[in-house]
């Protein structure tokens, strides 16, 4: 059934997300729920990271800049598909997002390395320290970048 155009499931689902959000806009909240969907995405991806960066460190002895870069790069490797097809459903053929991914990654990459390297050798503080505090930047600019550009 129609209505001005539009039909009665369009404006039950209206009212229900006006209900759960009354506040924030649609697009505010597929935004939302889309960040959600990242960080959860990126919880896995940084589970494989961190691994990386911790074997390499402890197990190999490599140092702590060049670790992380390559854990990173694990990291990103395993983010790809759950982000293309979770976080954003994406139908961007890979031959476009696959290479803007690797792109924003390897930012993200070069990015990571350089804030561990600085905290741990510069700062000399331990290395999970910058770690982190790289984690929460990239989280944060990788996010915008992959919605925005990657698998827009």
């Amino acid at each position: 059934m129609t209505f001005g155009g539009r039909t009665s499931k369009s404006l039950v689902d209206g009212q229900i997300r006006a209900a759960l959000a009354p506040d924030v806009s649609g697009r505010a909240l597929v935004d939302a729920l889309s960040f959600v969907r990242y960080s959860l995405v990126g919880s896995l991806a940084t589970f494989v990271h961190y691994l990386v960066l911790v074997a390499l460190i402890e197990g190999a002895g490599m140092n702590p800049g060049l670790s992380a870069a390559v854990g990173a790069t694990c990291g990103a490797l395993a983010g790809y598909a759950g982000n293309r097809r979770f976080t954003f459903f994406s139908r961007a053929p890979h031959r476009q997002a696959l290479p803007r991914f690797v792109l924003v990654a390897a930012g993200g990459v070069i990015a990571n390395g350089t804030i561990v390297w600085t905290g741990a050798e510069l700062l000399r503080l331990h290395y999970l320290v910058p770690q982190v505090v790289a984690t929460a930047l990239i989280l944060v600019a990788g996010f915008a970048l992959n919605r925005n550009w990657t698998f827009a």
